[in-house]
Parts: structure tokens; C-alpha cells; sequence
């Protein structure tokens, strides 16, 4: 497999998944239970038309699906560089406490800060997932003073279970299960161009952030002494990259929920493709994460139409048979 995929130049491989991409955007604007055309989609993208099909592409399906690819973009390249700078098969947002901190950080928010805007909301998720993943690496580094994988994905099962139940005791006392839950669901019903303009600026920045430093992402993830050999400063870069984790999960929390395992299989697909070279695994990273999440939209809108099923259960079937799969290969099959 490793000279098949070296033997593709990659900017074959880049082309391949722009492609998808804008195959996947195309299916996504099409079908829906609206009854829309190929020519309704044209007429949304290219003219002022104002009819009722052009008008649901564009309010409606348009700010929705370009939301789909950078939350995709953003959890991609969250859990790509998560596993890349911890070195573990299983790190992804959710896994290492970032969601939950979110999730609770949100909940809170409603309650002591009632009638929050939306960029109030961002900021507190913010606050949450940074929150989370520090409490998830200090108890992983405290024993030892060293970050191991197994005490990683531990220290993240414990914590995440707390902010959760945190955040389900604040629901419950207060009576805002129902407006959590409305955040929560993993769903982009009612995304909105207010929305779009909100976390688009911040995971655009991240994004082309994470790919100037993919080098010293490459570099971190090979091994502690190798990094410091090679004149990287750890504490600075780490720092840096967990911002840029926290900022990306955030800022897609905030808009779509907790939408587990995403982070986790797209880095692991696109190594198969592309190797463990981090100048190529965080573009595909990018383009892949993104058709994958207009997909599982599309799906969610259209398996049950005009019923929406919850995007977020449509990612976790998808997700937990890869999670098991990669637990059991320990992750050395697909990198």
C-alpha cells in the first residue's frame, strides 16, 4: 500500500478531493425535500433570480451546506492535529474533553447569562473547550509528569463524563434541557448567514494557521527528543496547537453541537491516502472532512424526508464500527 500511495503525485491526490468536494456541495444543494434541479442550483449561485426553489437554495440550503464544510474542515483538522501532536490513534475534540467542556460551558452560559447573542455563546464555548482540555492533560500528566496515550484517552473518558453530567444537572435544576438540547443535537437546522459570518472568520484563520505550521505538526509528531533535536520549542508549539484546537472546536460547537468521532476517522482515512506527512495530511484533511459532513447532512435530510434525522446519529453509526476498528488495530493499520 505504501508505494501506491507514494507513487501518486500529491497534487493528483489535492485535485481528487477538491473534486469530491465539489460533487459532494452539488448533491447536498440538490436534494433535499424541497424539489429542487441542477438548474434551480445554477440560477441560486449565478443570478438575482427570486423565485421559491432559488430562494430555499440560497437563504436556506446555502449558508447550511457552506456551515457543513467548515465544520467538517474544522473537526478534521482538529483531531489531525490532536493525534499528530499527542501521538495517539484515539485523540479527537470529543475524546480529549473539548466538546463536553463546550457542552457545559453553554449550558451554564443560558442560565447566568440569559439572552446571550450568538458571539457570546462562541466565546463561552470557547472558555469550555479550553476548560476541558486542559483538566483532560494535567490528570493525563500527572503521574510521570509525562503524556501517555492510554492516560490521555482516560483522563478524557473521566472528564468528559463529568462536564457532561455538569451540564445535564445544569439543564435539569434549571429547566433548560430543551433549549441545551437545541444547541446540542448535532444539527444545522436554522443555520443562519448571521451564524456563518460569526464562526466563519475564526475557522478560516485556524485552518490556514494549522496548514503554515503542518511542518512542526510532522515534527511533534514523531517523538519528544526528535523535536527538541531538531529545535522546536515543545511548550511553545504545543501551546499554539492547543489553541488552535480549542479555537476550531470551539467555534464549531458553538454552531452544530457535539458531532463525535468526525475529528477521529478523517485523519486516519487520509493517512491512508497520503501518509503520515502532515504537509499532506491537513489539506486533505480539510477537503475530506468537509464532503464528509455534506454527505452526512444530505443523508440526515433525506433518509426520513421532510423528517430530518439527527446528523449527529448519522455520524455516530458511521463512527463507533471505525472507533472499534481502529482499538482494535491499535491505530498502527492506518498510519
Amino acid at each position: 500500500m505504501t508505494n501506491k500511495r507514494r507513487s501518486v503525485p500529491f497534487a493528483y491526490k489535492l485535485a481528487g478531493s477538491l473534486i469530491v468536494l465539489v460533487l459532494s456541495f452539488v448533491v447536498a444543494m440538490v436534494f433535499g425535500a424541497a424539489d429542487t434541479s441542477f438548474h434551480d442550483l445554477w440560477l441560486a449561485l449565478t443570478s438575482q433570480d427570486k423565485g421559491d426553489k432559488v430562494l430555499v437554495l440560497r437563504e436556506i440550503r446555502l449558508p447550511r451546506e457552506l456551515a457543513a464544510m467548515l465544520i467538517g474542515a474544522a473537526f478534521a483538522v482538529s483531531g489531525a492535529i490532536m493525534q499528530g501532536v499527542t501521538r495517539n490513534p484515539l485523540a479527537d475534540p470529543g475524546l480529549l474533553g473539548l466538546t463536553s467542556g463546550a457542552n457545559m460551558a453553554l449550558a451554564l452560559a443560558f442560565v447566568f447569562i440569559p439572552g446571550l447573542n450568538y458571539f457570546g455563546i462562541m466565546i463561552a464555548c470557547f472558555i469550555g473547550a479550553a476548560l476541558g482540555a486542559t483538566l483532560v492533560i494535567v490528570l493525563g500528566a500527572l503521574r510521570q509528569g509525562s503524556l501517555s496515550p492510554i492516560r490521555i484517552v482516560l483522563a478524557g473518558a473521566a472528564v468528559s463524563a463529568f462536564l457532561y453530567a455538569i451540564s445535564e444537572g445544569v439543564s435539569i435544576v434549571f429547566r433548560i434541557s430543551k433549549d441545551v438540547s437545541m444547541w446540542t443535537a448535532g444539527g444545522l437546522i436554522g443555520t443562519t448567514w448571521g451564524q456563518l459570518q460569526a464562526i466563519s472568520p475564526i475557522i478560516l484563520v485556524g485552518i490556514a494557521i494549522a496548514l503554515f505550521l503542518s511542518n512542526q505538526v510532522t515534527i511533534l509528531s514523531l517523538s519528544d527528543e526528535v523535536a527538541t533535536g531538531l529545535g522546536q520549542k515543545l511548550v511553545v508549539m504545543k501551546g499554539v496547537m492547543f489553541v488552535l484546537v480549542v479555537f476550531l472546536t470551539g467555534a464549531s460547537v458553538a454552531l452544530v453541537g457535539n458531532i463525535a468521532f468526525v475529528g477521529l476517522m478523517i485523519p486516519h482515512i487520509v493517512r491512508m491516502i497520503v501518509g503520515t506527512d502532515y504537509k499532506h495530511v491537513l489539506p486533505i484533511s480539510v477537503t475530506t472532512g468537509a464532503a464528509f459532513m455534506l454527505l452526512a447532512d444530505t443523508l440526515g435530510r433525506t433518509i426520513n424526508a421532510p423528517y430530518e434525522t439527527p446528523m449527529v446519529a448519522i455520524v455516530a453509526m458511521l463512527g463507533l464500527p471505525f472507533f472499534l476498528f481502529v482499538v482494535r488495530k491499535g491505530g498502527k493499520a492506518l498510519t
